[in-house]
């Protein structure tokens, strides 16, 4: 049960308990009221009669009798005891207010008749009944417009924070005026923390880009010098470094160009199989690859709209990716039926947990037995990847290996694919 009818139970519950305890005060104090008067009403008539029977020995039309019959066994054995009384009795003759006392040998009596006085308790008892249910009519809905309404606005700040966490941003919970109470409190709350996540976050791809762009120029000028040193083991561990170096530097260029979000893809309809087995043969790395279809340049081939340079670069960096940190064989296999979909599997010991969960993040490459590097390549195949409008997940095997699929867009042909971009 969510919290919107969690509310509305609550709210159901308390109307209904508090109309139980006002009716059932309201039916108590209203009965004994009547009864009060009743009573006071019978011992007033019996003193009349009382003192019209000592002075006339008789009792017309005082309201009392002598010797009645029906008095309650309780009250005939106090006047026994030579005293007087009142008693309630709710018998076969109906609800009466009896009083009674000793006169001479005989006891004289006075009976009131409670029938109406008890009737209306019943017709208050309805009308309260009826008020409950009718204040339950009128008050539960307007609980539950008003949980409701909380819970839309718990529901928005938590979809939110969950786009938060998934990385916009630029997400806020509401923009305009809010209303002064908890709720705006935590809304304010993850706006500004938001706020200030997306500040810390440009600061540091300004630095990554600015560094970049510092280090560019004298590398070029290292690896310039590197080339022209003497061959020997020293020139070629320079070398190396230095192109490692040189790579480092292009991908946080890459990246910074990614997070600005300035990249746009140059799509065009490209044969899938025949372009993924020749990115997986320029990487020079032993890895299989499996294509349904064919897998020579034809009219037959399945195409998809997509920057060929941009899959480039995802397909070889999760190839690349699954020989440094799995283990072989390394398979790369194209399957397409509602979307195309390019999946890179090793047999390695896996991603590590933190990557499935969050996602891959830059300068950080998991456990050790995915291996060492700088933890750029699968952050640059995602950024690529939602470049080209495509989705790329990251899993186990629960055999072994690690999993990389990349969904691409519908193939060429298929419902809205060509039309929608050629209108």
């Amino acid at each position: 049960m969510d919290l919107r009818w969690r509310i509305a139970v609550l709210v159901g519950v308390a109307i209904c308990a508090v109309a139980t305890a006002v009716g059932v005060l309201v039916h108590h104090a209203s009965r004994d009221r009547e009864l009060s008067q009743a009573r006071e009403a019978a011992r007033t008539t019996l003193d009349r009669a009382a003192v019209i029977y000592a002075r006339t020995g008789t009792v017309q039309g005082s309201g009392a009798a002598l010797g009645a019959t029906g008095l309650p066994h309780g009250l005939a054995t106090l006047v026994d005891k030579g005293r007087q009384g009142t008693e309630f009795t709710d018998g076969p003759a109906g609800p009466a207010m009896w009083a009674a006392r000793p006169a001479g040998d005989q006891v004289l009596s006075v009976r009131i008749d409670l029938s109406v006085t008890m009737r209306d308790l019943g017709a208050l008892d309805t009308n309260i009944v009826v008020a409950c249910v009718l204040t339950t009519v009128v008050v539960l809905p307007l609980g539950v417009l008003s949980a409701g309404r909380m819970s839309r606005r718990l529901r928005t700040a938590a979809g939110t924070a969950r786009r938060i966490a998934d990385g916009d941003l630029d997400a806020r919970i509401s923009a305009g005026p809010r209303p002064q109470d908890e709720i705006a409190e935590i809304s304010a709350a993850v706006d500004s923390m938001a706020a200030a996540l997306q500040r810390r976050l440009r600061v540091e791809q300004r630095f990554t880009a600015d560094v970049a762009h510092e280090l560019r120029t004298p590398l070029m000028g290292l690896v310039t010098a590197a080339e022209l040193l003497p061959e020997d083991e020293a020139a070629g561990y320079v070398r190396d470094r230095v192109r490692v170096l040189s790579t480092l530097v292009e991908e946080l260029l890459e990246i910074s160009r990614l997070d600005s979000g300035g990249e746009e893809a140059d799509v065009s309809p490209c044969p899938i199989g025949p372009l993924v087995t020749e990115i997986v043969g320029r990487t020079g790395l032993s890895t299989q690859v499996l294509v349904e279809g064919p897998t020579e340049p034809d009219e037959d081939d399945m195409r998809v709209w997509t920057d060929p340079r941009r899959l480039e670069r995802i397909v070889a960096n999760l190839v690349v990716n699954a020989h440094r940190h799995g283990r072989a064989p390394v398979t790369v296999s194209v399957t397409g039926d509602d979307c195309v979909t390019v999946t890179v599997r090793d047999r390695g010991p896996g991603y590590p947990e933190s990557l499935l969960q969050d996602g891959p993040q830059r300068f950080r490459t998991g456990t050790r037995e995915r291996g060492t590097g700088h933890g750029l390549g699968l952050t640059i195949a995602r950024g690529q990847a939602e470049v080209i409008g495509a989705t790329l997940v990251f899993a186990n095997d629960p055999d072994s290996g690690a999993v990389a699929t990349l969904r691409l867009p519908a193939p060429v042909g298929e419902a809205g694919g060509q039309d929608e971009r050629d209108g």
